[in-house]
């Protein structure tokens, strides 16, 4: 099998770089030899590699800056997508793309289904939510994959600042109001790896009739207090923690320019359903997480 992965330097691309080599040979691509805010010159690239799969690992993931950098937002994670599944299409490619549990506006109070409307709050939420809407426009054999709260040991994560914070600060504070299905990157791309390998040489054929949205994310639910807790207690050098003590945050005590959904975990039953896989509970990925440190 040949297989496009754009976006190879990110916590997720990474991994799929690794997890997708054993399925065949692998095209692996990132900024700046390629640029998804001008994806144009990518086209050339799908025509003369003909890959069997496409992979866009890639995203405009700034939360934050995104609230003042809409276009450029809108042109990676809105407009890209499209092109890549519409290109997809023509090769007769399957097609793999990611999204994010920030299409939702966290009033639910409960795990998102994919049937539940997605309505976004913050410019990074509405930029994913018009990339999965391209896709589905662009038709083929296509995969959307939700999922939440993704993390990595060895690139920038909620999980490597917890740790470095547990080093410099006696006390923390967490916000507990935000509720979420933490995710180990290395899981993600190794369920991924496995839907496309479960297709093999007919991978397009197999993933066109089993094509639409699927959420994909660590099993259960924490709140950003309760994943804290436990990356802490997990850590394997706990010896060279200072801090003592960690106390629960309200969100609206730590004000950032975009707003966050306060609960945004993934019912992800519709995936194991159709492929057979499902991720483990996100502890015990944290735990796996840790001993590879």
């Amino acid at each position: 099998m040949r297989i496009l992965l754009i976006g190879k330097y990110g916590q997720l691309g990474w991994e799929l770089q690794r997890t997708l080599a054993p399925l065949g040979e692998i095209l692996a691509l990132d900024y700046p030899e390629i640029d998804l805010a001008k994806p144009e010159p990518l086209y050339q690239i799908v025509q003369e590699v003909h890959p069997q799969a496409i992979v866009n690992a890639a995203a405009y993931t700034a939360v934050d800056r995104a609230e003042s950098e809409e276009e450029l937002a809108m042109a990676i994670n809105g407009r890209a997508p499209g092109l890549l599944a519409m290109w997809a299409r023509q090769i007769g490619a399957a097609f793999v793309h990611y999204s994010t549990d920030y299409v939702f506006d966290g009033a639910k109070g409960s795990p998102y289904l994919e049937s539940d409307a997605a309505i976004p709050i913050n410019v990074y939420g509405r930029s994913k939510l018009a990339g999965e809407r391209a896709v589905e426009q662009a038709g083929g054999a296509y995969l959307i994959l939700r999922t939440s709260w993704v993390y990595s040991l060895r690139r920038d994560s909620f999980v490597t600042k917890v740790l470095d914070w547990a080093r410099q600060q006696p006390a923390l504070r967490v916000v507990a109001d935000q509720v979420g299905s933490p995710t180990w990157a290395r899981l993600l791309a190794e369920a991924s790896a496995q839907a496309l390998a479960k297709g093999g040489e007919g991978v397009a054929g197999w993933i066109g009739e089993r094509r639409g949205l699927y959420h994909l994310a660590g099993d259960g639910v924490a709140s950003r207090l309760e994943w804290a807790q436990a990356i802490l207690r997990l850590d394997p050098q706990r010896a060279e923690q200072v801090t003592r003590e960690v106390r629960p945050a309200l969100t609206e005590e730590f004000p950032t320019p975009a707003r966050r959904p306060l609960y945004s975990a993934l019912d992800c039953r519709r995936f194991e359903q159709v492929f057979g896989i499902r991720l483990p509970p996100w502890e015990t990925a944290l735990q796996l997480a840790m001993e590879i440190r």
